[in-house]
């Protein structure tokens, strides 16, 4: 069994993956776009890109700011762009676009860190208040791209074609991992060789599919409170996405790190209808 000494923050497991990693390069294709983006839920937001900066603006006024980001494409005309923004009560959130600009439509995955008295809450405590082991939230959002939302716009839909999917994946030439998707709602993992060599657990996740054989995979770690989110294409056996947390073992610095892989399905377990 693993020590509780194991463990390490996201800080850490940023430098532990940064040696060699495989990851995607930056594109620049969206520097000097402007993109509305039409939500289904009413919301209507310009994203304005350059070089290195993005810069949004609601249509009511309410909401404006910039701020870095990574835009990396796995898939002709699919991109994730991902960055962190500031909320009005000093709350940073994790945002991450996947425009698909062939469908004309977008999912927003907005992701957003517990407290430290969140944190500090026991697991058993939890289960028996019957809330989730995890602090971390992740919420989906969809909507249309310079076009105005109407229903059945966004053809990213949840999936369970991940299910009893065994895959490995290799983030760098120290640090690889494996997924068993085991249903809709949850996921495990281990560190077959890395940092967190030995280390493994089962953690909430979520599945929605993009395009064919492509795949969003976002999960919510509840030991060390993580975000993860990548796109999966098993076509050319790639992906890409980030780590969000805590730096450190403090509750004062965010790290927010890319992560991209080699992958490979191990095999399937095929469950009966």
């Amino acid at each position: 069994m693993s020590k509780p000494a194991d463990w390490i923050t996201v800080g850490a497991l940023a430098d532990g993956f940064a040696p060699g990693a495989f990851i995607l390069p930056r594109l620049a294709d969206l520097s000097g776009r402007t993109l509305t983006l039409h939500f289904a839920n009413g919301w209507q937001i310009e994203h304005r890109f350059d070089s290195e900066r993005l810069h949004w603006r609601a249509a009511d006024g309410h909401s404006q700011g910039s701020a870095e980001y990574r835009a990396t494409s796995v898939r002709d005309g699919l991109y994730l762009v991902d960055f962190l923004k500031r909320d009005a009560e000093g709350q940073t959130w994790s945002v991450s676009l996947v425009l698909d600009l062939p469908a004309r439509a977008f999912t927003a995955v907005l992701g957003r860190l517990p407290d430290q008295a969140r944190t500090r809450r026991g697991l058993y405590e939890l289960a028996l208040a019957g809330e989730p082991l995890s602090g971390v939230e992740a919420t989906f959002l969809h909507g249309s791209l310079e076009r105005p939302w109407q229903p059945g716009a966004c053809p990213h839909a949840p999936t369970d074609e991940l299910v009893g999917l065994r895959n490995h994946y290799r983030y760098s030439p120290t640090e690889e991992y494996e997924h068993l998707y085991l249903n809709t709602g949850y996921y495990s993992w281990q560190c077959l060789k890395g940092v967190e060599q030995g280390l493994c657990d089962t953690d909430r996740a979520h599945y929605y599919k993009i395009a064919e054989q492509l795949y969003l995979f976002v999960w919510c770690e509840k030991i060390v409170p993580t975000l993860g989110l990548v796109m999966i294409d098993l076509r050319q056996h790639r992906s890409d996405g980030k780590i969000f947390g805590y730096q450190g073992d403090g509750f004062d610095s965010l790290a927010n790190f890319p992560v991209s892989s080699h992958c490979r399905v191990v095999n399937r377990t095929e469950y009966p209808r």
